[in-house]
Parts: C-alpha cells; structure tokens; sequence
C-alpha cells in the first residue's frame, strides 16, 4: 500500500502537540492540515477552498434548525409535557422516577437531536423532583447525564446528520465491491430510521440498570398503582407536544420533506405551539434561544471547516486503506474488528467532542468497514451510539458537566454513579454492533 509517511508524522504530529499544549481542536485541525499541505508544496488555497465547501452542503443546513427547534421546545413548555408524560406512564415501577427520566429523554431527544440539550432540558426538570423524592443527588444527576445520550441515537439526531455528509462522499474502494458486490446508498433520512431499534435497545439497558439500583436502595415508585386518569390528563394536556415527533419523523420518512426541511417545520410548529396553543413562549427565552443556536451552529461549523479538510488529507494520503490492510492482516474475524473498533471510539469518545471525532474518523472507519462487507448505515448507528457514550465519560463527558451544573453534585461523584449505566450502554452497543438487523431491519421494512 503506497502510503508516505512522513506526511502522516507531520500531520498527526502537530495535531497532537498542539492539542497537549491545550490549543482549541479547531486550531490542531487546521494548523496540522495546513502544516502538511505546505510539506507537499501544495497551494494553500486549496485548503480554503475544500474547506469553504465542506460548510456549503444542503444537509448541514439542517444543524442550526435542530438546534433552535429543541432550545425553542424547551422554552413553548413542550419538554415539561412530555416529562409529565414519562411520569404518569412510570407509575409504580421500582425507581420509577428515574425510569421517567429515560423516556423523557427518549421523547425529547426525538426532538432536539443533541445531548447536552436532552440532559439540560429534562434535567432541569426531574433532578430536583428525583432529589425531591429521596433519590441522591449523585444518582439522580447519573442517570439524567447517562440517558440524555439517548439524545442522539434517537432521531432526528446531529451527529447522523455530519456521519452522513462526511460518508456520502466516500465510494466503496473497488476491491470492496468485487467480493461483497454493490452496497447499499447512505442516505440521512436512512440514518434517522436505522436509529430508533438501537435507541430502545440502550434506552432498555439503562432502565434494567436503573430497576436493579432502585431496587437495592429501596426508591420506590411514584404512585402505588397506575392511574389511567393521570394518564388520560397528562397525554390530552400533553397532544401538541406528542405530535412534534411524529410531524417530524413522520414527515421524513413519509417523503414529504427533506430532513433540512423537516427543522424547519419543526421550528415552525413549535412557534405555533408555543405561541397560541400553550402560550409559553415569551420574547426573552425566545430571543436567548437564538443565541444558544449561534453559539453551537458556530463551535460547529467551525470544527467542520477544519476537519474536512484534514479528513480529505487521510484520505489522499490513503491512511484508511493502509489501516484496514494493518487490521485485517492481524485478523479477518469481524466480531474481533468490531470489538477493537468500539474500544477505539470508547477511547476516543472520553477526550474528543463527538462532531469532531465523527468528522475525523468518518474517512478512516468506513472504508475499513467496507473491505469487510459492512453496510455503511450500520457503521453510522454503531459510531453516533459509541461516541454517544462519550457524554457520560469523562474527562470531556459533557452531560456530566450540564448534569452537575443543575444537579449540584461534583463530577466525580456523579462520574461514579454513572459508571454502571455507562457499562450497560456498552453492553447494547455490542449488541448493535454484532446484530446489523437491529439497525438495518427497519430501513428494510420501510423500503429504504
């Protein structure tokens, strides 16, 4: 495999020493790819130019108005309905508060596509109740930052949406294609679909954790028995918020609009809601919602400028390739290569922001994936979910952080608490990883 390495000691050298003398990773990014492109006397406008496309997609514009359509949810009273929600359905079950916290997050994160947003916005509302309701601080806030990964596994989600403009550009490398034949288009709205079965799969872990430690410290239930009229009541109050969702995913999946134009909607809907249904939605909240966008959309589309270009580097360099023949020199055994692959993004997920690292590793996995056969939809769902897990480790883990900022309990008591759920999601993610009709049954069924 014709590799020239000193281009890869250049650019992964001063990408690694600038980010251990604490330089943003934005920065790494670009001064190392600049670094290499001026080793191979290569004109620098070409780095401007790959990088001013990279921000230019029709997909990406689909990031700010996710963003602004979960921060405007939490300011229309959408995501305190959909809490409520999660608790009447909770009821009796053993830890049932915490339980709630799990479907809470799944609704939410059915609409914010981000985990820090999940974990702010349920957080907010049920720590305090759990700690209210005899829960520790500690566990309360552990499960709140464990489950607001959730956030990003369950569509709509902005990760699935850069792991799919980071792959679409990728072909499957000829050889790849003569023994495994043709392989499946990787699409966003695919991605979304692939992403509800491996959401409930670790949404199941963590409530099966969460019932053997509520068990074991005696939290018991919310109420003693269901009350369909507290149901009834919180699902008529809560009918708007439900139907966020549903016109959201609903509308992808049924073709009636792009991803991007299904933000759209959704920010549309949520005004109305906010506005003349619950009457929520004040100009002050609105107006800061519009700053937490700016502020996100920009760290973003930063880091996406640089590390496109880094990742076209990889990959005219051929670094992928030369690590897949490494790889499958060592073995050719797929459950091997997945376990080594998953420890790999565990890794990574603990000390790299999960946009970057998908941006990053994108051109390297998946034509890793495709020489042995893998389709790339379910390389996506097994990275988003791997990094997901990344939110509640640290020292990054930025769940633990919103978690503690609301909670009041220090990041490492909440990182100790944490520690079962996060070996429960880790546990489902093998699961994903080694059964693909997990994610690839439902696409299949819906005719993607």
């Amino acid at each position: 495999m014709t590799m020239d390495p000193t281009i890869i000691y250049v650019l992964f050298g001063t990408f690694f020493l600038l980010l251990v003398i604490g330089a943003p990773i934005t920065v790494s990014l670009g001064v190392a790819a600049l670094a290499t492109y001026l080793s191979l006397d290569e004109n620098p406008m070409a780095f401007v130019q790959i990088a001013f496309t990279s921000v230019g997609s029709f997909p990406l514009m689909a990031l700010p108005a996710f963003i602004l359509a979960g921060a405007l949810m939490e300011a229309a009273g959408i995501s305190k309905r959909l809490v409520d929600i999660a608790e009447a359905f909770a009821g009796p079950i053993t830890g049932g508060l915490a339980a709630a916290t799990v479907f809470a997050c799944m609704f939410f994160g059915a609409i914010s596509g981000s985990g820090p947003a999940t974990t702010a916005a349920v957080g907010m509302l049920m720590i305090p109740a759990m700690a209210n309701r005899g829960y520790d601080k500690g566990y309360g806030s552990a499960i709140t930052a464990s489950s607001g990964g959730l956030g990003v596994v369950i569509p709509p989600s902005i990760p699935m949406v850069i792991f799919g403009i980071s792959g679409m550009g990728l072909q499957p490398p000829p050889e790849a294609v003569a023994e495994h034949g043709a392989f499946q288009t990787l699409s966003i709205p695919k991605l979304f679909i692939a992403g509800i079965l491996p959401g409930v799969v670790i949404a199941g872990c963590l409530l099966t954790i969460n019932f053997l430690i509520s068990r074991k410290r005696g939290y018991r239930g919310l109420t003693d028995h269901w009350s369909y009229d507290q149901i009834r009541h919180t699902l008529r109050k809560g009918v708007w918020s439900m139907l966020a969702p549903i016109i959201i995913l609903g509308g992808i999946y049924s073709g009636l609009f792009t991803p991007t134009e299904s933000a759209i909607v959704a920010i549309f809907y949520t005004l109305v809601v906010g506005v003349f249904l619950h009457k929520e939605l004040a100009w002050k909240p609105a107006l800061r919602t519009l700053e937490t966008t700016t502020w996100i959309t920009g760290r973003v589309l930063l880091i996406l400028f640089t590390a496109t270009v880094f990742g076209r580097l990889l990959v005219e360099q051929q670094v992928p390739a030369y690590i897949a023949e490494v790889m499958l020199s060592v073995t050719d055994n797929l459950y091997v290569i997945w376990a080594m692959i998953i420890f790999f993004l565990l890794f990574v997920g603990m000390f790299m922001e999960t946009l970057a690292a998908i941006m990053i590793l994108t051109p390297v996995l998946l034509p890793i994936m495709y020489m042995l056969g893998m389709d790339p939809v379910h390389v996506g769902i097994v990275v988003v979910c791997a990094l997901a897990i990344g939110f509640q480790t640290p020292p990054l883990g930025e769940n633990l952080f919103v978690a503690s900022g609301i909670g009041g309990a220090s990041i490492e008591e909440i990182s100790l608490k944490a520690l079962p759920f996060a070996a429960g999601s880790i546990v489902a993610l093998f699961i994903i990883a080694y059964f693909p009709q997990i994610s690839l049954w439902l696409p299949s069924l819906l005719g993607y």
